[in-house]
């Protein structure tokens, strides 16, 4: 955002936790968002999830490489379609992100993504990423809509935790001691996305390394 009277830089919210603000440029944010569109088409596309306690996410998602079903991953969708492979260019964009967040040596080899969309009524709840075998740091990319991000510890769903703003081109990566930290949407702020970007609404992008044999 142009004009702050106090600019954002690099925080780290928590060991191993750190935010980057307006990481992604404008016109990275446009192809991702493309990208992201082509993604969402049936089939293999964009999805309703459903927990196995009956709940429904007001968040709908696609996945790249793995197909998340509550609480594990598989090679199939959840009517039976291959998943959509996992792009090289996000796992190159993974590599850049912990650069940018840690500035250590690339980490094992990121395979798969969940791509996360929130329209103004959507949330997160407070939960952990740990289907993965993988105890490689999760790099969470924004774009459109600012959200406010929760980000908890790693004992419980309850306070301690710190809210954020998560703003269109910000990334996030929580790793080392944060890597199974709780965390959540618990709001977004309509209207708030780049006037450029041709988004209503909020896409998160979470990169991860499964840690699984394929």
């Amino acid at each position: 955002m142009s004009g702050e009277l106090f600019p954002r830089s690099r925080t780290e919210v928590a060991p191993g936790a750190v935010l980057v603000p307006d990481w992604l440029g404008a016109d990275e944010q446009r192809d991702l968002v493309a990208a992201c569109r082509d993604w969402a088409r049936h089939p293999a596309g964009m999805r309703t999830v459903h927990t196995p306690g009956g709940g429904t996410m007001t968040a709908k998602q696609v996945c790249l490489g793995w197909h998340w079903r509550p609480y594990r991953y598989s090679r199939t969708t959840d009517d039976g379609a291959p998943v959509k492979a996992f792009p090289p260019e996000l796992g190159d964009l993974a590599r850049r992100a912990l650069a940018a967040a840690y500035d250590e040596p690339p980490r094992p080899a990121y395979d798969m993504a969940l791509v996360n969309f929130y329209d103004a009524e959507a949330r997160m709840g407070m939960h952990q990423d740990r289907e993965e075998r993988s105890d490689a740091p999760v790099v969470s990319l924004s774009l459109g809509d600012t959200c406010v991000f929760r980000f908890g510890n790693t004992e419980t769903r309850t306070r301690p935790y710190t809210d954020l703003e998560l703003r269109s081109g910000d990334l996030f990566v929580f790793g080392g001691p944060s890597r199974l930290a709780f965390h959540g949407v618990p709001r977004i702020l309509p209207g708030t996305a780049p006037a450029g970007l041709g988004l209503t609404g909020r896409l998160n992008l979470t990169l991860r390394a499964s840690g699984l044999d394929p």
